[in-house]
């Protein structure tokens, strides 16, 4: 949860130190790991879009606000536990004689990074993008049956 302040620090400073206290502060499971696995993979990271995480007794759910951004310029990838969702939002074309009084959104790279607690059916994940939000269904793997072993 994001606390508005009455002089909140302006600019990029404000945005990170924002960045670093949530990440600090917010529980570990299914989120983010602190530094991912090496090659650092938020190296260049200019944003960080809002993501929800769900899980149901099948699979993992997780919906990220992407508005703006246009499909061919998101990519998701699952290697082992780690699913990690990277995309560009385009810089919007400046119209001459036109000039911000206000510039909120943000552009650029983006990277989330999301740690699994259980073994996932990476062939089986499927992605959909639908007014601006990217939906990534990512199903369990069922646990393997036990089996008893003979001892010789």
């Amino acid at each position: 949860m994001r606390v508005a302040l009455r002089n909140p620090i302006v600019g990029k400073l404000g945005e990170e130190f924002d960045r670093v206290v949530d990440r600090l502060l917010t529980p570990r499971f299914l989120t983010e790991p602190l530094l991912p696995p090496f090659p650092f993979e938020t190296t260049g990271a200019e944003w960080m879009p809002v993501m929800d995480v769900i899980e149901t007794a099948t699979e993992y759910v997780m919906r990220l606000e992407a508005p703006g951004i246009h499909k061919e310029n998101l990519d998701i990838n699952l290697v082992g536990e780690l699913l990690t969702i990277t995309g560009k939002r385009e810089i919007a074309p400046e119209v001459e004689g036109e000039g911000y009084l206000v510039k909120e959104r943000v552009y650029g790279k983006f990277v989330r990074t999301i740690r699994l607690p259980v073994p996932v059916a990476a062939k089986k994940v499927l992605a959909e993008y639908r007014d601006g939000v990217l939906e990534v269904h990512v199903p369990k793997e069922a646990p393997a049956a036990a089996t008893k072993i003979l001892i010789k």
